[in-house]
């Protein structure tokens, strides 16, 4: 991430809605009220053969005591040091203010390259009153766009790339492995990604929904490289729809185009209230859309337990989970960061086993004498015989077993099959797609 793009400012000068042109995708949640962004969120965008890195950031309030605008400016600093241009927005609507004089202060102090970015500007009179900005005394043009209609952007972005040492790359997170953290509100998830990361990466309180955007950190253990996606708390769609809350309601749809983006989803579980109906619901998602799977117990060392408890729980949920019961159980604390580094370690063995391929010779050898020992049962009196078994390439380990009778094959013999091609090929935490055709 070479060329990396900061747009900064006050709240509510469109600061999302620029972003969103940018990368050239509704990815931000974009709304009136003041506060809606709030961590660093990331995309990719391209101008004339150069490709860059664009972070949105939360509305910067100098002095406030408010809890999350305290969060956000620490996202914004975060943002800014990255950063290898800033913009700066500010609103022709409301014209200069002294939210806008104060952070104009507070850049002047980055040695970073600055571009004053006069926004909502569709009209001449707002063009002519983007004029004001030249007031604020930063260097070079003040450059009035509108980010709803795309207006002045051209000269923008040609401004932008000057600042640019190199092309930058097309796609930086191409084949690299997604793993996406999910549960209900509060139960960790931000706190999670904090402590893995070592630094605040998204902001943490004890508010539920404080995560509204999906965020990517680019991360990396054990030598290899991967996205971890934080997401806002997935509720009931009716409790969402009661609460008229429009905000969650985009949030809880971007955690759930996070699962659908991801390989393999981290769900967290809260240890003191056990696995409720809404984690089976996220769980379930999960399984119906092929990802990989791995359930984490947090705030582990709330329970009272002994030697026992781990394995009853372990049970317990899994057999609740019938017969989505394949996926790893890992009982962790982000507070006392006890097995957190465990948890993505498995995380990565259930992508490895997602996406690896079992020679047909192998498959045959193995399967073949199970199915031998254990046939289909009959049917009508005719004998099934299952005569050659292989995967498919998919982005879920997928089956094809040729037989003669396909439409005579029933769904416990499908999990029979299922069960044991994870027991023998090691796809743990994978759901397994079973195929039958004609021989």
């Amino acid at each position: 991430m070479a060329n990396i793009v900061a747009i900064v400012g006050r709240p509510n000068v469109g600061k999302s809605t620029f972003f969103n042109r940018l990368i050239e995708s509704r990815v931000a949640i974009t709304d009136d009220m003041p506060g809606v962004t709030r961590d660093r969120h990331y995309g990719h965008a391209y101008w004339l053969d150069k490709y860059f890195t664009v972070i949105d950031t939360g509305g910067y309030v100098v002095g406030s005591e408010d809890t999350f605008e305290g969060a956000i400016r620490e996202q914004v600093e975060l943002a800014i040091e990255e950063a290898t241009v800033i913009l700066f927005m500010v609103d022709t609507y409301t014209g200069l203010t002294d939210l806008d004089k104060d952070f104009a202060n507070i850049l002047r102090k980055s040695k970073k390259p600055i571009i004053l970015v006069a926004n909502k500007a569709e009209t001449e009179d707002r063009r002519n009153t983007a004029m004001e900005f030249y007031e604020l005394g930063m260097d070079g043009e003040v450059f009035a766009i509108s980010a709803t209609d795309g207006s002045g952007t051209g000269d923008l972005l040609d401004e932008v790339i000057k600042h640019f040492k190199e092309d930058g790359i097309e796609n930086p997170n191409e084949g690299t492995p997604r793993i996406a953290i999910l549960g209900r509100p509060n139960v960790g998830k931000s706190s999670f990604l904090n402590v893995l990361t070592g630094r605040e990466r998204s902001i943490v309180t004890d508010i539920a929904g404080t995560t509204r955007d999906a965020i990517d950190t680019h991360y990396k253990l054990f030598g290899k490289d991967f996205i971890l996606t934080d997401t806002a708390g997935i509720r009931k769609q009716s409790s969402v729809r009661k609460s008229g809350d429009s905000i969650e309601f985009y949030s809880v749809l971007r955690s759930i185009k996070a699962l659908e983006d991801s390989d393999v989803c981290v769900i967290l579980l809260d240890a003191a209230r056990g696995l409720e109906a809404q984690d089976v619901h996220i769980i379930a998602h999960a399984h119906n859309s092929k990802k990989g799977i791995v359930i984490m117990v947090n705030k582990w060392d709330l329970v009272e337990k002994d030697t026992m408890t781990a394995d009853r729980i372990r049970k317990e949920i899994l057999s609740r989970l019938a017969p989505m019961d394949y996926m790893p159980i890992i009982f962790a604390s982000v507070v006392e960061k006890q097995r957190i580094f465990q948890v993505i370690e498995k995380a990565m063995e259930v992508y490895e086993n997602k996406t690896k391929m079992i020679a047909t010779s192998k498959l045959n050898e193995v399967m073949l004498p199970i199915i031998e020992r254990t046939p289909p049962p009959a049917l009508k009196g005719k004998q099934i015989k299952i005569k050659y078994i292989t995967q498919f390439p998919a982005k879920s380990p997928t089956f094809a077993f040729f037989c003669n009778l396909p439409q005579y094959i029933k769904e416990p013999y499908e999990r029979f099959l299922q069960n044991q091609l994870r027991e023998h090929f090691d796809f743990e935490g994978n759901p397994i797609t079973v195929f039958f055709r004609k021989k």
